[in-house]
């Protein structure tokens, strides 16, 4: 008698670099998080690569020279940040992030800014209801481009140039992105760009978005130039629901957006190709934050959202939403909140309450 086949959970290989500062301590986090939503429905594979500025230290290079080969092989990506003191932040963004970004065409930048229940915001009349909106980050070109140079170094003629790039096919493939993503919540998307000063690249940008929006009559559109978006985020940030911007003007809009809500630890992003021919890679937007590794208080909110949306990308939606439920409870109890939070607790500390809540759910 032949026994019926039994369905397997799927298994999926993941690249961990937690990188630098306090990247080695919320990456582990993390990692007890996904595994405890996994619930024997899937599992994760994880391999450690020891990538980030203690490597460049020790060998001349933040990554191998087949990183990007070998990263090819996995589903995801899973970062915790990139940058130390002892180095230049553009020699160690440009030695492992952006590369990777680059190479794997993640080129959309995906950023929630959301208040969590229970956060103390710093916008006295705004809260959890108020500020719930998406960034859609152009993520592979723009003023990221890396295209320019620096001549007579040293001298008093001494030149630098920094060349933005923006190309229809890919400004048109973000804009196409935020419009279908802006269908699936309140449906609603604003441009944000710079028309007015820039006036070959950012107008540019307006006439794509004004052309693909006539495809999506069911979404309501505005466009913003970008100091007045920031001082709208700021005034009344009910107003976003979808955001989408070029590199540069969406990384400054999320930090302040990391700030609305109530410290830059709490926020995740994901770095995506949509058509999946390559990992995608999920990172918390703080940064390595030198001035606290090591002291056990970094806020692992931040990269456990960023593991949800990992997970939620893979294809494991269920979990994704255990994930974020657990968060949401945790903050709204005020349990062990770090001090970025204005609570007194560790890192671990509010690590277990979050594992607590999934492991009760």
């Amino acid at each position: 008698m032949v026994e019926p086949e039994v369905a397997r959970a799927p298994v999926y290989r993941v690249a961990v670099i937690a990188g630098d500062g306090i990247g080695q301590e919320v990456v582990p986090a993390g990692i007890k998080a996904v595994e405890a939503a996994a619930r024997g429905e899937f599992r994760i594979e994880w391999e450690h690569l020891d990538w980030g500025t203690a490597r460049l230290h020790r060998t001349g290079a933040m990554m191998p020279e087949d990183g990007i080969d070998r990263l090819r092989a996995f589903d995801a990506i899973y970062l915790g940040a990139v940058g130390d003191p002892s180095v230049p932040d553009h020699l160690t963004l440009w030695g492992l992030l952006l590369p990777i970004r680059k190479a794997f065409d993640l080129y959309v930048n995906l950023r929630p800014i959301r208040l969590l229940p229970g956060v103390v915001g710093p916008l006295r009349d705004k809260g959890a209801a108020d500020i719930d909106m998406l960034c859609v980050r152009e993520n592979t070109e723009g003023e990221y481009a890396g295209v320019g140079g620096r001549v007579h170094r040293g001298t008093p003629h001494e030149v630098a140039i920094e060349s933005a790039v923006f190309s229809r096919f890919n400004v048109e493939r973000v804009v196409r992105y935020a419009f279908e993503l802006a269908r699936t919540r309140r449906g609603h998307l604003t441009s944000v760009t710079k028309s007015n000063a820039q006036q070959y690249s950012m107008t540019f940008w307006d006439d794509v978005f004004d052309l693909v929006k006539h495809d999506y009559p069911d979404v309501a559109t505005a466009s913003l130039l970008v100091d007045a978006a920031a001082a709208l985020m700021v005034r009344a940030p009910e107003r976003f629901d979808v955001i989408v911007a070029s590199n540069l003007f969406a990384d400054i809009l999320t930090d302040l957006g990391g700030a609305l809500m109530g410290s830059l630890g709490c926020a995740p992003s994901a770095n995506l190709d949509p058509e999946r021919r390559s990992p995608s890679l999920f990172e918390p937007v703080h940064g390595s934050a030198p001035d606290i590794a090591g002291r056990g208080i970094a806020n692992p909110l931040g990269a456990i959202w960023a593991g949800a949306m990992m997970l939620d990308h893979l294809g494991q939606q269920s979990a994704a939403r255990r994930m974020i439920a657990a968060i949401e409870a945790t903050t709204a109890a005020g349990e062990h909140l770090t001090p970025d939070l204005g609570g007194t607790g560790t890192t671990r500390a509010l690590t277990d309450a979050v594992l607590g809540r999934l492991a009760a759910a």
